[in-house]
Formats: structure tokens, sequence, C-alpha cells
């Protein structure tokens, strides 16, 4: 058997792959000295998040009321640090800063993220508060559920909604990139896909949860029920003069309070579903639904 030449292969295929018209438009091009973003300390964050948020079924396994405040204080004090990075890590990645005077640009983008992170802490006894009625509607609306425990640590819905939470708060006070990743990161470990754009209220639930899609404008008021497979998405895309699509314009549906829309109901566009409406699974809705409808398949 003659000799395979592996140098020859490689040679090719490395020069095919450094050539800048296959990779143009695919390259993230950082400057020197500034950070990238990392999925591992995002994963810290999120799980931080969670041992402040739900002490003692997070982080710490015993919870003790006499060191609450030591055991949060230093878990809050590391999320600060974190999150400074990845904040910054965001901005850099964004655009925020460049290669000429990136040594400048890195030490204000830094105090920045610094600034971003302790506003992000601030509102953490909100989010303890929203998350808490998230909890309340998991288990009062799921007769399987035994206790508020079994939701924190089992349900999906629990963790999707956190992340989403978290990156909600990201991005309202000017977080680029951090808070999708962190919805993504979500997506990937519960199959529930909520976009941080989304405006959900409070007392929100999932029911089982895989295949769930919310879409960036959708609005979700309080109450309000999703069962598996449900779709919040958009009907279709206006293109601008060259052709491309018009980004953030409101496309995706309103559900009012106290809606409920069963399993894999697909409601699409800028509709609203009024209040106490229920959706039945299996359809497409793309005309608005009056409150206190009940919309199913036809026979």
């Amino acid at each position: 058997m003659s000799a395979f030449n592996f140098t020859d292969i490689l040679t090719k295929a490395v020069d095919e792959l450094a050539d800048s018209q296959s990779y143009k438009g695919l390259v993230h091009k950082q400057a020197d000295g500034l950070p990238m973003p990392s999925a591992g300390a995002l994963h810290d964050v999120v799980e931080l998040v969670r041992a402040i948020i739900f002490p003692g079924y997070y982080g710490t396994p015993v919870f003790n009321s006499r060191t609450t405040a030591y055991h949060i204080g230093v878990n809050v004090e590391r999320l600060h640090a974190l999150l400074t990075e990845q904040i910054a890590a965001g901005l850099c990645f964004g655009g925020g800063g460049g290669a000429d005077s990136h040594v400048v640009a890195a030490e204000e983008i830094r105090q920045t993220a610094a600034m971003k992170a302790a506003e992000l802490i601030a509102r953490l006894p909100g989010l303890r508060q929203l998350l808490a009625t998230d909890v309340e509607a998991a288990y009062n609306g799921d007769p399987a559920a035994t206790s508020h425990a079994e939701v924190i640590c089992c349900y999906p819905a629990i963790r999707a909604i956190s992340n989403y939470r978290l990156a909600h708060a990201l991005l309202e006070i000017g977080v680029p990139l951090i808070p999708r990743i962190i919805t993504e990161m979500a997506h990937s470990e519960t199959g529930i896909d909520i976009h941080p754009g989304a405006q959900i209220g409070s007392h929100f639930t999932i029911d089982h949860g895989t295949g769930v899609v919310i879409g960036e404008t959708c609005i979700i008021g309080r109450g309000v029920k999703l069962y598996q497979g449900v779709t919040l998405g958009a009907r279709s895309f206006p293109l601008d003069e060259q052709g491309n699509p018009v980004k953030g314009i409101a496309r995706h549906p309103i559900l009012e309070d106290d809606v409920i829309v069963y399993s894999n109901a697909t409601i699409l566009g800028r509709i609203t579903i009024g209040r106490g409406a229920t959706v039945g699974g299996n359809i497409w809705v793309t005309e608005d639904v009056p409150a206190g409808a009940r919309i199913v398949q036809r026979r």
C-alpha cells in the first residue's frame, strides 16, 4: 500500500480556510487585550443568581438563617466581579472598544460594566419577587406539584424563566449580547426559547415546556399559562429597499392577563389575545381573539 500524503491535504485545507473570501461575514475581529464573552463564566453567573434568589436550593446546600447575610454577601461580591467581566466583554464584542485606542476604551468600558453590574444586582430583590410569583403559578397550576420546593428544584420552566428574567433585566440596562447568550443557555437546557426582549408579567408559567418559543416583541400579561410546543411568533418580515428584513418592529403577539394557550398552538403576528381567553391545542391563530373567548379546532 502506498503512503498517504496527509501534508498536502492539510496544507490545501488551511489555504482554503485562510482565504479571506471564505470567511467573509463570518469573522469577528477583536482588538488585542479586549475580553471575549465566556460561556463558562456566564454559567457561573446564572448559578450565582439562582443561589441568591433561591437560597438553600442552589449554591450552599445547607440554609441557615443566621449565616444568610454572609453567604449572600459572598455570592453578591463574586457575582459583581463576574458580571463586570462579562458585561465588559459584551460591550467590547458589540463594538464598544476600538482597535486604535483600545487601552483607553477598555478602561472606560470596564467602569461602565462595573456600574451596570451593580445596577443589575440592585434589581435582584425585584427579580426574586417576580420569580416567587412564577413559582406560585407553577405550583397552583399543576396538580402533580407536591411543594414549592419541587417546583424550584425540578421544573424546567423555572430554570428557563429565571434565565429570561435575568437576561431581560440586563437588556433593560443596556447590556448587549450577554442577555441572548443567557436565554440560549436555558433554551439548550430546557427546550424553552424565550427571547430576552419579550415583556412578561408576573405569575407566568409554562407547563412541561419543551418546544415553547416566545419572540422578541411579545407582550405577555399577568397570570398567563402556556403548554408545551406553543409558538408566539411572527407572520412575515417586511423588507427595506435593499431587500433586507426590517429590524426592531413589533411583530409578535400580545397576550393579555389570564390567557391560557394549550399545547402546540401557534399564534402569529402582532395580534391580541384578549384577557381570560383560552386557545386550544394544535391550531393556528392569526387574528385577534376577544376577551374571554374559547378558540378550539373545528370538528
